[in-house]
């Protein structure tokens, strides 16, 4: 009955100058999630794209495309001729297929502007033939359960019920590249998710400091990286381990006890922006969320930011912690975040952290020769790309990035 599902790009379409190079990108990335389907084909139109499905399960295509930023919305339609008793016998084949009691509404769109019946004729005919031949439909105008769509095409009638919501936003690389300060905890791949919808390709930065901080820790990035992978073009993002463990080692020895967080993440910012320059990033991507933690205050976001020259986007900023962890959750992100594994931001937290740190004070606390140590770090960052089936071999000393 249903042979083929309409894509409809929603925000896309609205890109001026930009449109078809957006609507391009969708497109492949949606022949990308798709390419281990033989038997589905693709027929692109100007502001639509339609899949054919040739016998392939509708919900093997389904569960791609709810990986694919960048669709507004999409239907499962059943085509036939433009002639009228077979649009009807189709339409009363459709609304049969669903059994309880449900008001309805048809609704026509007539995009072949020779046939002869109007939308409202057509739209008339057949909600008076499908009520005349069921008995658990009644017509409501305003919010009906259901909605019968046809349009009128020039090859042919196409139908479908009510549209199911893609994830929205935009395509994966439209927006430029962003560096991710990717810990093993909730609230990071939360941000790479959000900022990857906005179309941001996004490489994850995970400081290791190995055994100060367990191994597993960065399995679990690994794990999270996974996940956020499913979403990216050709299934995989790159994550660069940083070395971590000798600086964190010399803060641990050298700064006061209540800023120690605060110069830590003044020294990962230092890092990332070296590396943001080095693989060509436009900016900084941060899971903080406004007075979350004695780090995400305004006076020690402005006291960290203060090391570098770059945007820092914080999608989270404004978030709950119930909402973020919803949306955790939802990406399938959260089981693995909470996995009990500390990373270098959660492993020797002062008893008293400063949550109102001065920039002058920050000057001060740094008084160790720390540029060589971060250049040092930068330079024995080691670099995979991790996919959606990728694996970390765990050596039993010491760190190796061996990505399989």
């Amino acid at each position: 009955m249903y042979d083929r599902i309409l894509i409809r790009y929603g925000e896309l379409t609205l890109k001026g100058k930009n449109k078809k190079d957006f609507i391009n990108r969708v497109y492949q990335m949606v022949r990308d999630k798709c390419n281990d389907l033989e038997k589905i084909s693709f027929d692109k139109r100007h502001d639509r794209l339609y899949i054919i499905l040739n016998g392939e399960k509708y919900t093997n295509v389904v569960e791609r495309l709810n990986k694919v930023f960048g669709l507004h919305s999409y239907s499962l339609v059943a085509t036939t001729s433009k002639d009228m008793n077979d649009i009807k016998k189709l339409a009363l084949e459709l609304s049969k297929s669903i059994k309880e009691e449900k008001t309805f509404k048809v609704e026509t769109k007539r995009s072949d502007k020779r046939y002869p019946l109007t939308s409202m004729d057509i739209t008339k005919e057949v909600a008076a033939y499908v009520l005349q031949n069921t008995d658990n439909y009644k017509v409501k105008m305003k919010n009906p359960d259901v909605k019968l769509y046809i349009e009128i095409r020039q090859d042919s009638s196409y139908l479908y019920f009510d549209k199911t919501m893609g994830l929205g936003g935009l395509p994966i690389g439209v927006s430029g590249k962003g560096m991710l300060l990717l810990s093993g905890g909730i609230d990071s791949p939360v941000a790479g998710f959000l900022t990857m919808k906005r179309g941001m390709e996004v490489e994850g930065i995970h400081f290791e400091s190995t055994p100060l901080t367990p191994i597993e820790s960065a399995q679990k990035v690994v794990e999270l990286t996974k996940k956020m992978a499913e979403y990216a073009p050709n299934r995989g993002i790159k994550v660069h381990f940083v070395p971590f463990k000798d600086l964190h080692m010399k803060i641990l020895e050298k700064v006061n006890d209540s800023y120690k967080i605060t110069i830590m993440r003044r020294m990962m910012f230092r890092i990332s922006e070296k590396l943001a320059k080095k693989f060509g990033s436009n900016c900084l991507i941060t899971g903080e969320s406004l007075g979350q933690v004695a780090s995400q205050t305004i006076e020690s976001i402005n006291s960290i930011n203060d090391v570098v020259n770059i945007p820092v986007l914080r999608p989270l900023i404004s978030m709950d912690k119930s909402e973020i962890v919803k949306i955790s959750k939802n990406v399938n992100t959260y089981d693995i975040s909470i996995r009990p594994f500390e990373d270098c931001c959660t492993v020797y937290v002062p008893s008293k952290p400063v949550t109102k740190p001065k920039i002058e004070k920050c000057i001060r606390e740094e008084i160790f020769d720390y540029e060589s140590m971060v250049d040092w770090c930068v330079e024995n960052t080691q670099t995979a790309v991790i996919k959606t089936n990728s694996s970390l071999d765990l050596p039993k000393e010491g760190f190796e990035v061996k990505i399989t």
